[in-house]
C-alpha cells in the first residue's frame, strides 16, 4: 500500500516530533529516511568500551580523515561516533566558499549526535527582523509558541535551573545539573561585579527518568549513542512513541527526489522516493506532507520538486528557496587558569557546561557596534598532571589533579543575508544521479565585527572572576561548522518574501509543511533544536485541525 494520511520526510529531531504528533492524532503516517536503520541501544556499537580497549584507542584513523575530511573535524566524531556520520566522499557537494556539511544519514539522524544545549527564544529574537530591517518580520512572536516550548519539553526531559532572565525565557525543567567549585565561585564574582549571569546548561540529558528513559549515567559519550537512553533522541523517544500508536510505516533507504505536485488541486499528492538499494524509484501518496530533511536536505528537494506551475522548485514563487542560509558563527573564547580549590575535585563526567546569556543590544539596537548579539558556553576543569617520570612513578603521578583551568567559547547570530543560498548543480551529479548543492555561504561584516567583542568580552569576564593568564582565541570556522544551519525556507507574513506562513504551511501549496531549520527567519545565538521541536507540535496541530475541516 503507497497511499498514507500523512507523510514525514527526515526522521531526525524536527522529523522524529512530526511522526510521533501525527500518528498520536490517528493518522496513518509514512516516515521516510534517506539512510539506513539505526535500532536504538542495539545499534549504539562500542559505547560501552573503554578506549584501551578499541584498536585505536578512541581517536580516528587515518581512513576516516581520508573518507571523511568534513565529517571527522566535528567534535563529537571519533572511533565509535564515527559510524554516524556520512561519508564525504559518497555524499559530495560543492563549496562556492568554505562550507563545512556535518551530516548523519540515518534513522534518527543528527538527534543520536547532537549537543543537546536547549534554550528558549525570546521577544528579543522573534522581533529582531522588524525592528532593523534584516531579513523579513517573523509571523509569529514567543507568545504564539510558549506553551508549544512546555508542551515539547516535558517530553524532552531538560535540565536546568530557573533564572528569570527575560531574554532567556525559563522552561519546564528536570532538576539542574551543578556548577562544579571554580564555576561557582565565576557565576558568584560576575554577577556581583558585572550583573552577568553563568547558569548551568540547560540539556537534555534526564538527570531524573523520563518515563523509561534515562537517568544520565555522566559518562559523556552522548555522541556514540546512549544505552541508558539519558538523553533525548528520535530514536529513544518520538520514534519509539510513534511506533506504540500502530500508526507508523518506518521506511529507511528512501532518498525523497521530489514532491509530486498536482496543478488541478493545487496541492502535493505525494512524494517521489529513490530506493538506494533497489535503486529504484516508487511513489508514495498522503493528504499532508511534512518535509523534516534539514534545512539543505529540504531545500535541495523543494530545489528538485519543479513542474509548469512551479519551474523554478516547489513553492518559490516568492524566489526564496534555498536563500538565507544560515549558522551561528563560534569558534572564538577566551580561557585561563586558577590556582586555589586543590582539595576540590568533581564526580563523573558531566556531559554538559555552563551557559552566559546573551548581555548586548539587549534593547534590539546596535549600541555594541553591529546588530543582535552572543553567548558563552564551557566550563572548569582540572588539568592533567603529567611528568617524565616512567613507571610506578609515573602512573602515581597521572592519579594526582593538577591545577583548575576555566574557558569559554562563544556563539554568535548570523544575519540572513539573500545572497547566502545553497542552488541545484545539474552538471555535477551524485552517485544516485541526482544533482549536487553549490552551497555559496559566508559572515559578513556584522558578523566580524560581532566577534572581537565576543572574544575581548570572554576575556574580560575571566579576569574580573579572577582567573589568571588569560588568553583569547579566534579560531573562525567555515559557515555550517556549528551545525545550526537555518533559513533556506524562512516563514513570513508575505508570500513575495517567504516560503512559509506562521504555520510554517508552503504560502503556494497549502498540504506541505516544513519545521526543520530551513523554516528560520532569523537564527538569534541559542541553540535552536528545542525551537524547531516547539514549531513542529504546533504546526501538527493546526495541519491536522485543518485537515479535519477539509481545508487541506
Amino acid at each position: 500500500m503507497n497511499t498514507f494520511d500523512a507523510i514525514v520526510v527526515g526522521s531526525g529531531i524536527s522529523g522524529g516530533w512530526a511522526a510521533k504528533e501525527l500518528t498520536e492524532k490517528g493518522l496513518h503516517t509514512l516516515l521516510l529516511e534517506r539512510g539506513r536503520n539505526v535500532e536504538h541501544i542495539k545499534d549504539y556499537t562500542n559505547t560501552e568500551k573503554d578506549p584501551w580497549e578499541l584498536p585505536h584507542r578512541g581517536q580516528n584513523a587515518n581512513s576516516d580523515h581520508e573518507n571523511s575530511p568534513i565529517q571527522s573535524k566535528c567534535y563529537a566524531y571519533n572511533e565509535v561516533s564515527g559510524k554516524f556520520f556520512v561519508n564525504d566522499k559518497e555524499n559530495p557537494y560543492n563549496q562556492v566558499k568554505p562550507f563545512d556539511w556535518i551530516r548523519g544519514y540515518h534513522v534518527g539522524g543528527r538527534s543520536i549526535m547532537w549537543g543537546r544545549q536547549c534554550y528558549r527564544w525570546s521577544d528579543l529574537d522573534f522581533e529582531a527582523n522588524a525592528k532593523d530591517g534584516f531579513g523579513t518580520d517573523w509571523p509569529i512572536r514567543y507568545k504564539d509558541i510558549a506553551s508549544w516550548y512546555s508542551y515539547v519539553e516535558k517530553f524532552v526531559g531538560i535540565s536546568g535551573s530557573k533564572e528569570n532572565l527575560a531574554q532567556l525565557p525559563d522552561g519546564e525543567f528536570l532538576p539542574p545539573m551543578q556548577l562544579n567549585c571554580v564555576e561557582q565561585m565565576v557565576a558568584s564574582t560576575l554577577k556581583n561585579k558585572m550583573n552577568r549571569a553563568v547558569i548551568i546548561g540547560r540539556s537534555a540529558n534526564h538527570t531524573a527518568k523520563v518515563g523509561n528513559r534515562g537517568p544520565c549515567q555522566f559518562r559523556n559519550k552522548c555522541h556514540e549513542g546512549c544505552p541508558f537512553s539519558g538523553y533525548f533522541s528520535s530514536n529513544s523517544a518520538t520514534i519509539p512513541a510513534a511506533a506504540a500508536t500502530g500508526f507508523l510505516t518506518l521506511r529507511p533507504n528512501s532518498i525523497v527526489i521530489e514532491v509530486i505536485y498536482d496543478k488541478d488541486s493545487k496541492r502535493a499528492k505525494g512524494v517521489r522516493i529513490l530506493d538506494s538499494e533497489t535503486m529504484k524509484t516508487e511513489e508514495y501518496f498522503a493528504k499532508i506532507i511534512f518535509l523534516n530533511a534539514s534545512t539543505l536536505g529540504t531545500a535541495h528537494i523543494l530545489l528538485n520538486s519543479t513542474s509548469d506551475a512551479f519551474p523554478n522548485g516547489l513553492g518559490n514563487s516568492s524566489e526564496q528557496v534555498g536563500h538565507n542560509l544560515m549558522d551561528h558563527h563560534y569558534g572564538v573564547g577566551a580561557y585561563g587558569d586558577f590556582d586555589g580549590f586543590q582539595d576540590k575535585y568533581t564526580y563523573g563526567r558531566r556531559p554538559n557546561g555552563v551557559y552566559v546569556p546573551r548581555f548586548r543590544n539587549l534593547d534590539g539596537g546596535s549600541s555594541a557596534g553591529y546588530l543582535r548579539g552572543f553567548g558563552y558556553q564551557g566550563g572548569a576543569s582540572r588539568n592533567r598532571q603529567w611528568s617524565d617520570q616512567i613507571g610506578v612513578a609515573l602512573k602515581e603521578s597521572v592519579t594526582e589533579p593538577g591545577n583548575w583551568s576555566m574557558g569559554w567559547g562563544s556563539w554568535g547570530e548570523h544575519l540572513p543575508y539573500y545572497e547566502n543560498k545553497a542552488t541545484l548543480n545539474k552538471d555535477k551529479k551524485d552517485k544516485y544521479g541526482l544533482p549536487t548543492l553549490d552551497i555559496d555561504c559566508e559572515f559578513k561584516e556584522n558578523e566580524l565585527n560581532m566577534r572581537k567583542d565576543m572574544m575581548n568580552s570572554g576575556a574580560e569576564m575571566l579576569e574580573a572572576a579572577g582567573i589568571k593568564n588569560v588568553k583569547t582565541y579566534d579560531n573562525m570556522p567555515a559557515p555550517g561548522f556549528c551545525i545550526h544551519e537555518m533559513g533556506t525556507a524562512r516563514m513570513g507574513n508575505d508570500p513575495k518574501t517567504s516560503v512559509l506562513n506562521k504555520w510554517n504551511q508552503m504560502h503556494d501549496v497549502k498540504n506541505v509543511f516544513i519545521t526543520d531549520g530551513s523554516c528560520m527567519s532569523s537564527s538569534a545565538c541559542q541553540n535552536p533544536s528545542i525551537t524547531y521541536m516547539a514549531l513542529t507540535a504546533r504546526a501538527v496541530d493546526y495541519a491536522v485541525g485543518e485537515l479535519k475541516k477539509r481545508n487541506i
